[in-house]
């Protein structure tokens, strides 16, 4: 069975192969298949896989290409994580945000926005040409914002896209964890858009558990979202937000903290990254090595401005740890190719599941799966605050891609001026000012 990764030549492939190497089950991946734009990033990370594959006689064979078609024709399951205009692209996004005083986080407010704008149309014709040379693929995307850029695809795919994210379930193995509960063995209610969801309820053989660690300080600030949102709020909130709600809890603080940071995440990583892929052009490098240091830097630095903010102190060992995304990637091939039924947290159309929104609207919700694909669980209603948050988001999404399709820089303005962290129709449009001029990507919005 082929899997085709797109942005093969990214940092977190090998997370990818990794769970994969520990599949030795009938029906499993055999042939991974990089596309990459940049040969040389190809090349570094296929040393990387050469040497997790060191010993391991059944492991995937790798092929990279920078040839789109050649890649997909006859995968079985594309996974997408392609980064349009690159870290580079991300570090302008915060900066240009920055400068006018809003948020320019790569998923939320007007960071997000950016992205998605300069992603959406090339998403799009991906998805094209998946539906054109393999129509019987099953589509799994991590390329942010997970929740847009699926539902841009899910326009030409349907349901044989689906979006993964690590946020819920890093969460809910905390969560579970600090409860004392196995975190396999739980049933997480989780509830609402990428990026933008609130887990309400854990139950541990059908009892909610969560009212206990709510009504315990203690336990509340042994772990991530306790320490960066605080016990009152939490208690107020009766549930655990997603942390990256913190942006929009506590979106003056966090703004400070990144305005006042010595550089934003994106050119952290810019520069990190650059070192990784500049030290694997020395054949001497040892590879497998030289990324695993890369990557714990990395994870101990995600959303340190935020902590800081809050004043939640370093990452605990236990919250460095990956939500597994590369293992839902794999729980999720293995559901459909073996039919083996599964419940997982993913990014799929809504149908009926969350009456405020259309049966297309992307949401992030418990999916039951099999080798029908994913299939949204029923939860109960949001709360009126978040549903006004939901509701205010997947509008600005909407418009996102109506600007992606049209060009109207416009129709680009008002999603800017829509959102929730953006607090002015003027700062809007100089933002698509800012972007456009800072992104040939975004050259496309020529329309009035």
């Amino acid at each position: 069975m082929k899997l085709t990764i797109l942005g093969g030549g990214g940092f977190r492939v090998p997370l990818v192969y990794g769970a994969l190497l520990g599949d030795h089950a009938e029906g499993r991946v055999t042939e991974v298949t990089l596309h990459d734009l940049d040969p040389a990033r190809l090349a570094a990370v296929a040393r990387v896989l050469g040497e997790q594959a060191d010993g391991i006689p059944d492991a995937p064979t790798v092929t990279v290409t920078t040839d789109l078609d050649e890649a997909l024709r006859g995968a079985a399951f594309v996974f997408s994580a392609i980064r349009v205009g690159g870290l580079e692209g991300r570090a302008t996004d915060e900066r240009i945000a920055l400068d006018e005083g809003v948020l320019g986080q790569e998923t939320v407010g007007a960071g997000g926005i950016a992205y998605g704008l300069r992603t959406v149309p090339v998403a799009t014709e991906i998805a094209r040409r998946v539906a054109r040379l393999a129509p019987d693929a099953w589509v799994i995307n991590f390329t942010n914002p997970a929740g847009l850029v699926t539902e841009a695809m899910s326009r030409h795919l349907g349901d044989r896209v689906m979006g993964i994210c690590d946020t819920p379930v890093g969460l809910g193995r905390r969560v579970a964890r600090v409860l004392g509960a196995d975190p396999d063995r739980v049933w997480i209610d989780y509830v609402g858009l990428n990026h933008l969801g609130w887990l309400r309820a854990l139950r541990i053989d059908g009892r909610d558990e969560l009212p206990r660690l709510l009504a315990d300080d203690t336990t509340l600030g042994s772990f991530e979202e306790g320490r960066l949102f605080g016990g009152e709020w939490l208690r107020a909130l009766g549930a655990i937000p997603n942390e990256y709600l913190h942006y929009y809890y506590f979106n003056r603080e966090a703004v400070r903290a990144h305005r006042e940071a010595k550089q934003t995440r994106g050119a952290f990583l810019r520069d990190q990254q650059a070192v990784f892929y500049e030290a694997m052009r020395d054949p001497a490098a040892p590879p497998l090595a030289t990324w695993d240091h890369t990557r714990a830097e990395r994870e101990a630095t995600y959303m340190a401005e935020n902590r800081e903010a809050a004043g939640a102190g370093e990452r605990d060992t236990h919250d460095r740890e990956s939500g597994g995304y590369e293992q839902v990637a794999l729980a999720l091939m293995r559901a459909i190719a073996r039919d083996e039924r599964a419940t997982l947290i993913l990014n799929v159309r809504n149908g009926a599941t969350l009456s405020t929104l259309d049966t297309d609207a992307v949401i992030e919700v418990p999916c039951l799966v099999d080798a029908n694909g994913a299939r949204p669980v029923s939860v109960a209603p949001l709360p009126h605050h978040a549903t006004g948050l939901v509701c205010a988001v997947k509008a600005v999404e909407r418009e996102v891609m109506a600007a992606a399709e049209s060009g109207s820089r416009a129709t680009a303005a008002k999603a800017f001026a829509l959102h929730p962290l953006v607090d002015s129709v003027t700062v809007a449009r100089r933002l698509v000012d800012g972007y456009a001029s800072g992104h040939p990507g975004l050259a496309y919005l020529n329309r009035k």
